[in-house]
């Protein structure tokens, strides 16, 4: 099943900056090959569930691995089954109506 999720990784323990841990994860992403676009405040990311899920364990472990002790995540997703749409579209679909 296809889905488009929105993750947001804060490691907690690490001081106020973690734009360090936010590059690892993105870096681990990007190996994924999974299509995504890092936002403000966090990461946009489609694909097959399972790939799209085993990138955001891959996410936690990396930043685990660099130190921090805490993680708290928040994740928005979606599916859907009656078409396939990607986040450019979506996109697309709101700029088309202004």
């Amino acid at each position: 099943m296809k889905m488009i999720a929105d993750l947001c990784v804060v490691p907690l323990g690490v001081g106020v900056s973690v734009s360090i841990y936010i590059a690892e994860c993105e870096r681990v992403l990007l190996a994924s090959g999974l299509n995504h676009q890092l936002h403000a405040y966090g990461t946009n990311i489609e694909g097959d569930w399972d790939a799209v899920m085993a990138a955001i364990k891959a996410c936690h472990e990396a930043v685990h691995a660099m130190g921090a002790p805490r993680i708290t995540t928040t994740l928005k997703m979606g599916t859907r089954v009656d078409r396939d749409q990607s986040m450019a579209e979506k996109v697309s679909s709101v700029q088309e109506k202004m």
